[in-house]
């Protein structure tokens, strides 16, 4: 029976914490940059920190707090922008939330339907629930996207020390 060396495993771990967090990087319910960063602390570590630093490490780390400014700045920005009340707001997180368990239609039409909804609640205008709503998507794509900018340049950082 052969045994899988103990690297090996170490190696894997690393990857799956990575591969998670990109996945995070889009889906709400994971901590996107966080779990990069843990994976890649961890492949530092495998090799000693030899390799990657912790003059790099402190870059990564710079990186992984700008994340959750980043996520909270896209959204705040986009329901703001739109003039949305503070309910329109946490039914753009909630729905947000709950898109998780209805899959890929769930995560792209939260936040809108949690922002219109909560709209609705605080000033019964259907036209500003639709921009609040719309608002908050936005919020949603736009934080996404540089959530996994984030993530890559982690990433690339990492690569350029490891391997150069």
């Amino acid at each position: 029976m052969d045994v899988m060396p103990a690297s090996t495993l170490w190696w894997l771990l690393a990857a799956a914490l990575v591969i998670a967090g990109i996945a995070g990087s889009v889906l709400p319910a994971l901590p996107g940059a966080p779990l990069v960063f843990l994976g890649l602390l961890i492949a530092a570590w495998i090799d000693g920190f030899q390799r990657v630093g912790w003059f790099t490490l402190s870059l990564l780390a710079v990186l992984t707090l700008a994340s959750f400014g980043v996520d909270l700045l896209a959204t705040r920005f986009g329901t703001k922008r739109v003039g949305a009340s503070k309910l329109a707001i946490a039914g753009a997180m909630l729905g947000t939330f709950a898109g998780i368990f209805f899959g890929l239609p769930g995560v792209l039409l939260g936040p809108f339907v949690g922002a219109a909804l909560g709209e609705l609640a605080s000033r019964r205008d259907v036209v500003q629930a639709g921009k609040a709503g719309l608002g908050a998507w936005l919020g949603f794509v736009v934080g996404s996207a540089a959530k996994l900018a984030l993530v890559f340049t982690m990433i690339g950082l990492f690569a350029m020390a490891y391997f150069l």
